[in-house]
């Protein structure tokens, strides 16, 4: 992907969640308590869990993104659109 100013724009524009949107940032964010949780069970206090945890948000916070700047096409009514 050419990074151009209107993709910069793009990027760092305020993307208003779809009723589409919603549930799949709910479903991350369960999901990665979930894991954020087991991650607290099993692992000593140490940096690399700092780091762990650290991470599960960065990766939550770019699969929001993922969402947030490609939004899935409209239905428009049939097999071939």
């Amino acid at each position: 992907m050419q990074i151009t100013p209107s993709t910069v724009d793009e990027v760092f524009s305020y993307h208003a969640p779809n009723a589409e949107q919603i549930p799949k940032y709910e479903r991350l964010r369960e999901e990665a308590r979930v894991f954020a949780r087991t991650l607290l069970e099993l692992c000593p206090p140490s940096r690399e869990l700092s780091m762990a945890l650290s991470h599960l948000q960065e990766g939550v916070m770019c699969a929001n993104a993922s969402i947030a700047l490609n939004p899935a096409p409209a239905f428009k009514g049939g097999p071939t659109g």
